[in-house]
């Protein structure tokens, strides 16, 4: 014997849907962006440091993970020229042993 209650229904047909059109929810803007991040200032700009010597042992370790990896411009929003010296004075406190070469 059958049981009424407990056979499965036919599944309804929906609609077609039309060609091109997204799976669901409302699409989002082109790019995906939702916000606009904040664009980054050159610290040593801002404080008017104009060389980044090798001897200013803080201010370079600002500029470096705690292996000695230096950090890039895109992480800190620090201008070319500075990034530069950075990178001159990371490798020069590496070469005298100051900093580590590790990483």
């Amino acid at each position: 014997m059958e049981n009424k209650e407990n056979t499965p229904k036919p599944a309804e047909t929906a609609a077609p849907r039309p060609q091109g059109a997204p799976m669901g929810g409302p699409r989002r803007p082109p790019g995906g962006r939702r916000f606009a991040p904040r664009r980054k200032v050159c610290r040593l700009c801002a404080e008017h440091i104009d060389l980044v010597d090798y001897k200013q042992a803080q201010i370079v370790r600002n500029f470096t993970t705690d292996t000695g990896k230096i950090l890039s411009r895109r992480i800190t929003g620090a201008c070319a020229k500075h990034q530069r010296q950075i990178m001159r004075a990371v490798k020069i406190n590496r070469n005298l042993s100051l900093m580590s070469y590790n990483g």
